[in-house]
């Protein structure tokens, strides 16, 4: 597998950021792709966060496998003061809830005088500033398709009894395995501009023909799955004219696959499930 760096500066002073303000907060708001649950958690957050409550909210839910998704309600449930929720971030009325939960989360704290103060907290493009936005009713956070697209701290008051403090995207320098770091990117959660559109492509590829042959078979209109990444790209390839000549063009076969991965046009795909780790045949033997 080929080395993926992505650690923006910015990401390193968001760590200092929440470290400073978890002792005035009563409630975290993590926000965590349901996809890649694992992946896309912060293990910065579980050593800054002390005995602080956290409200876990699985996003994209739409997006993911739900059968696997229950699995890691079920999962991350086990840990102490922690609550997890599967969400669909557009839906207002899902969103509605979350003052809701933070309030059963902080009983100590209620009223006007002493509202409920919520961080929310999240890696780049997981649905933070959408969550945000519908929970204030208008637009107070930019909302982009690109990774790290929030910069700086900002409260908001949500309702007399209930603010939210936003704070920017937060990466770690390294993921804690390189199948994290391939996870992170199929989903779209790392610019692509950091990493190789094809390998990523391949990785997921190979995944897909291990985990959801019949996603490739729908979407591809292929005959069967071919045993190698290699051979479905190709196929992929051939099915969508992604070829010059008798050539295939890599890199426009992969934005067709990521594309479709991370658009939900290959259907309701999780990319890991817990305490799982996958065997990716063609990209670990190179």
């Amino acid at each position: 597998m080929a080395k993926i760096n992505w650690f923006p500066g910015h990401m390193a002073k968001a760590r200092r950021q929440i470290s400073e303000i978890i002792p005035k907060i009563d409630v975290v708001i993590e926000i965590l792709d349901a996809r890649i649950p694992h992946s896309s958690m912060n293990p910065i957050l579980t050593k800054i966060r002390r005995d602080k409550p956290v409200l876990r909210l699985l996003s994209k839910a739409d997006l993911a496998d739900p059968l696997v998704t229950a699995k890691w309600q079920s999962f991350l449930a086990q840990e102490k003061d922690i609550m997890v929720v599967a969400m669909v971030m557009s839906d207002r009325k899902q969103l509605a809830k979350i003052p809701d939960f933070c309030r059963q989360m902080a009983p100590h704290r209620g009223g006007i005088a002493k509202p409920v103060r919520s961080m929310v907290v999240g890696i780049p493009n997981v649905g933070k500033s959408t969550l945000i936005n519908g929970l204030a009713g208008k637009k107070v956070a930019r909302v982009g398709d690109e990774p790290a697209v929030t910069r700086n701290q900002q409260r908001i008051q949500i309702s007399n009894d209930f603010t939210l403090m936003d704070t920017p995207g937060i990466m770690w320098p390294s993921p804690e395995s390189e199948l994290g770091g391939y996870r992170l990117a199929a989903s779209g959660a790392i610019r692509d501009t950091a990493v190789e559109y094809e390998d990523i492509a391949l990785f997921a590829v190979d995944y897909l023909i291990q985990r959801y042959p019949e996603a490739l078979i729908g979407r591809y209109k292929l005959a069967s799955v071919p045993d190698t990444a290699t051979a479905c790209m190709e196929a992929i390839a051939r099915s969508r004219a992604c070829v010059r000549g008798r050539e295939v063009d890599w890199h426009k076969v992969s934005e067709v696959v990521l594309k479709d991965l991370r658009s939900g046009a290959l259907g309701q795909i999780s990319l890991e499930e817990p305490d799982q780790e996958f065997i990716y045949r063609d990209l670990l033997d190179e």
